[in-house]
């Protein structure tokens, strides 16, 4: 068995001159793709303002890295203690036994802009009232303004059962947990794919990062059931944690009528509380009480909350939907926070109804800086962050769709013309396995 597979090309044939100029058009624009506040970036604002970065994941690289371009003078710290960088968005490609596990890897180091000072342990606490920030040894960072992207938590402790260090063995796989754990997850499903079986799929009931990845997944294992010759042997089970596949109706609907087409069963109002890894059960919450659902492969993702760091302090929604979990409390249109006006909230820790991808970051990252950096004297601040989230949905090897969404859940489109939005589409799909990582890297560097 290989580590990963390359991806199959599609039968209408990958290097077509029709494919090759659609690719070169989809690339040109993915590199176009305007930041939402370029007259911020076209002036360098002089400032002595101390600000702190808590975080160095895509949001908090990303915000270093603009802040370092836009400002002149100004001391800027960014907080944490990984020395590794991960590119997310492409767990699921090594899951999938598309990528290894070191294609996601690089280092923090390598991403930091000159001129910034990186301390680097992990942020213990918030004080927003004082404006100070405190490390795990104790050490307290003042500051004047201060960017939040502590990214969140995954929370395997609160799945009964649940042991982590067993994922790739016994049919247990989960995408999230690390790139070590995503490669894992690909030798279990692929030990399914050959064997067949009871293949379950499942997302939490909290706010997660890319809610569109447990879906991709199981149109993952789906394909590969088919190209194997085993889908006649095995039975694959989405458990949605509501009433519906997805936030977006008109994408929730296309997913369903894809899953009846390929023959993946739903159990709607079902959330995960307990695994047995030893009988192979999965326990669900659901309206008529406890159910255990049995497995040969199961693809287990955490609830989903803030760290502890922001969830302790005073940072978090203090009532509705976001604040059981600690999620920051900003406004969803400047993430500015609501009640501490120096204090911003970037990437998956913000409390807004979407942006938890990569994709988010991108157009979530300029308008909080814009404003930030319009209080230092900069130009007044008029651009806002409309709910923007991106998600390439793979919906077979060789076949993606590009779902594109807003807070109001309109779909927006970036390349009309070229990438028609829910459509399974081999363009997407090389978007998506090729052409989003180096987009992603300028962002991290405050190019893009």
């Amino acid at each position: 068995m290989t580590t990963f597979e390359k991806p199959p090309f599609p039968v209408d044939g990958p290097l077509s001159r029709r494919n090759l100029l659609k690719l070169g058009a989809a690339g040109a624009a993915l590199a176009a793709l305007p930041a939402t506040a370029p007259e911020a970036q076209a002036q360098t604002v002089k400032s002595s303002a101390r600000i702190v970065v808590a975080g160095a994941g895509a949001a908090g690289l990303a915000t270093a890295s603009r802040l370092m371009r836009q400002l002149d003078g100004a001391k800027v710290t960014i907080v944490d203690a990984r020395k590794e960088h991960f590119y997310q968005p492409g767990f699921t490609l090594v899951a999938g036994g598309l990528k290894p596990a070191g294609y996601v890897t690089s280092t923090t180091a390598e991403y930091l802009p000159k001129g910034i000072e990186w301390i680097e342990e992990r942020v213990a606490e918030f004080d927003p009232e004082a404006n100070t920030v405190t490390t795990e040894s104790g050490k307290k960072l003042p500051y004047d303004y201060l960017v939040v992207a502590t990214g969140l938590h995954l929370d395997y402790d609160s799945i009964q059962g649940m042991d982590t260090t067993r994922i790739g063995q016994d049919g247990l796989g989960s995408i999230y947990h690390s790139p070590a754990g995503a490669a894992a997850t690909w030798q279990a499903m692929s030990r399914f794919a050959d064997e067949g079986g009871r293949g379950l799929f499942l997302r939490p009931n909290t706010e997660m990062k890319c809610a569109g990845a447990p879906l991709k997944y199981t149109f993952i294992t789906d394909d590969y059931l088919r190209r194997r010759g085993n889908r006649g042997k095995a039975e694959l089970t989405y458990a949605a944690n509501n009433k519906v596949l997805f936030s977006v109706p008109i994408v929730a609907e296309k997913v369903r009528m894809l899953y009846r087409e390929r023959g993946v069963k739903v159990q709607y109002e079902h959330v995960m509380t307990a695994i047995d890894l030893g009988r192979k059960v999965a326990t669900f919450k659901t309206p008529e009480g406890e159910a255990e659902i049995p497995y040969d492969f199961i693809n287990v993702v955490p609830p989903m909350r803030a760290p502890m760091a922001v969830r302790n302090s005073p940072l978090g929604w203090q009532e509705g939907p976001f604040a059981a979990d600690g999620w920051m409390e900003v406004d969803k249109a400047t993430l500015r926070h609501k009640r501490y006006a120096n204090v911003f909230g970037v990437g998956d820790i913000a409390g807004v109804p979407k942006g938890k991808t990569a994709a988010s970051v991108k157009w979530q990252v300029p308008v909080a800086l814009d404003h930030l950096i319009a209080d230092l004297g900069g130009p007044k601040a008029t651009s806002v962050y409309d709910g923007y989230t991106s998600c390439p949905l793979i919906t077979q090897l060789g076949r993606a769709m590009l779902v594109e969404f807003d807070y109001d859940n309109n779909l927006v489109p970036s390349f009309p013309g070229v990438i028609a939005p829910l459509e399974e589409l081999w363009i997407t799909w090389v978007m998506k396995t090729m052409a989003l990582k180096p987009t992603y890297i300028s962002m991290l560097r405050g190019r893009a």
